[in-house]
């Protein structure tokens, strides 16, 4: 059975679509999420982030942050 080629689009839409209706929106989004690559550059930003400060250090402010 030959079929005629839909624009990419439209399949994108229906698939989506059938995540939707199948998974519901939040696990729909989710496993979406995982096929994009994000943005920034997180070596970097870490770097920056935690720059002079010890490993005790970030456990504390994470404690910290913990009990707020």
């Amino acid at each position: 059975m030959i079929t005629e080629a839909r624009p990419l689009v439209e399949i994108n839409q229906q698939a989506i679509r059938l995540l939707y209706k199948e998974l519901g929106v939040v696990d729909a989004v989710r496993f979406l999420k995982q096929f994009t690559q994000g943005y920034g550059n997180y070596t970097q930003e870490r770097d920056s982030l935690f720059a002079n400060k010890s490993l005790n250090d970030i456990v504390s402010e994470i404690e910290k942050r913990r009990k707020k």
